[in-house]
């Protein structure tokens, strides 16, 4: 993916999860099953997307087999990470701030998330100052 974020579109992106979820190598049949219920379609038209996410550089068509197996390239908290980078810088200025306080603003989140939130950063922290401690021990060995 190198240093440009590849865009993937909503379908590719369900299709990805797909193939993510399975965590092995899949054939268009097995995406096509998984996508059922989210979208209604032909092998062809998956097919379509498949080559485009094999040009975009997201997967890889494995042929020796007899049939198309497919594999992610990248891999999904890799693409997430990316993506959410992307997308904080693009919409709200690179600030987290921003972005919670749109969407507490706008009742996209409530008390009970903004709680959730507060104990994840106090969680970092203390996993923070524990890392902290124990370089400082092994420093002073």
């Amino acid at each position: 993916m190198g240093n440009s974020l590849k865009k993937l579109g909503e379908a590719e992106l369900e299709i990805m999860q797909a193939i993510w979820e399975s965590r092995k190598p899949v054939t268009s049949n097995y995406i096509l099953k998984e996508l059922q219920g989210k979208r209604k379609w032909q092998l062809s038209t998956l097919m379509t997307s498949l080559a485009r996410l094999v040009d975009k550089g997201f997967v890889v068509c494995d042929r020796s087999m007899g049939v198309n197996l497919y594999t992610a390239l990248i891999g999904e908290n890799d693409y997430k990470t990316r993506a959410g980078k992307y997308f904080l810088e693009k919409l709200y200025h690179n600030s987290i701030q921003n972005m919670v306080a749109a969407l507490y603003r706008n009742e996209m989140i409530g008390k009970d998330d903004i709680a959730q939130l507060r104990d994840y950063l106090d969680e970092l922290e203390k996993d923070e100052e524990k890392a902290l401690e124990t370089t400082g021990e092994a420093a002073g060995q």
